[in-house]
């Protein structure tokens, strides 16, 4: 199965629209793979909230129709990172996933908000969902960035069918070994695959980390992106998780 993490440079000094077109043909250039997946609020800023009420979508907005045209064009299963979505009068920070006919076929509102109440923790309404994605190799867990702190949430996608994790993230680099090392934590409790998708660049000044990386459900790091724009593609065994589940059967000595 081949994966592309594109982890994109969000400044938000590039319009908007200039963004969404940069990151679409990013996405175009990823045919042939299996799976793209995008950073959270590339489009929007994640360290904006300010602009988030000038900038919240429907599914039917912008962004969305963009990345289903690109998903369409490169023939591939999108996760679109995450767009600020209106739904009457709250605003949710919504991962959206389309499939290879460039449709969207389910969403995952963030549950975790992150801002201790300032911010997004304010700004938005906290989902209620969880999400799994089943894609013809490996059944994936959604999750969205202060969401990989919850070790809870991912045992209950693990009890859902999740195989696999993936992570759409806007992180701040001056966490970026936390990233690192709950991503792999994420993994090895659970014997599963991460994909985790970051930012990088500098909004409002806050340096992002970047530092996309996939790691195996032994939780080694198997690619790992630095700190300025790239795509990470990377070809992953989802029959792995089986294997290792088999040979080091921890899941099955739980007892909460």
């Amino acid at each position: 199965m081949r994966v592309c993490l594109v982890q994109l440079d969000v400044s938000l000094a590039e319009p908007m629209a200039e963004r969404i077109a940069r990151a679409a043909s990013i996405v175009r250039s990823c045919a042939g793979a299996d799976l793209v997946v995008l950073p959270e609020l590339w489009a929007h800023g994640a360290w904006a909230p300010d602009q988030w009420d000038l900038t919240a979508e429907g599914l039917d907005g912008p962004v969305v129709t963009a990345m289903c045209a690109a998903a369409r064009a490169a023939g591939v299963h999108l996760h679109a990172g995450s767009i600020v979505e209106r739904e009457g009068d709250r605003l949710y920070n919504t991962a959206v996933l389309i499939d290879p006919d460039g449709v969207p076929v389910q969403r995952y509102r963030k549950i975790h908000r992150f801002g201790f109440d300032s911010g997004e923790a304010v700004m938005v309404a906290p989902g209620t969902e969880l999400v799994c994605w089943k894609l013809p190799e490996v059944t994936l867990g959604i999750a969205t960035c202060y969401d990989l702190r919850f070790p809870e949430l991912f045992r209950a996608l693990l009890d859902s069918g999740a195989q696999a994790f993936l992570v759409s993230a806007s992180w701040p680099a001056r966490r970026a070994e936390h990233w690192r090392l709950l991503a792999r934590a994420r993994a090895v409790e659970n014997l599963a695959f991460v994909l985790a998708a970051g930012a990088c660049g500098t909004q409002v000044g806050v340096v992002q980390a970047g530092g996309s990386l996939v790691v195996d459900p032994w939780g080694e790091v198997l690619a790992e992106a630095g700190t300025t724009e790239t795509v990470l593609d990377v070809e992953i065994d989802a029959s792995r998780v089986a294997e290792v589940r088999k040979e080091f059967p921890a899941l099955r000595d739980r007892r909460l």
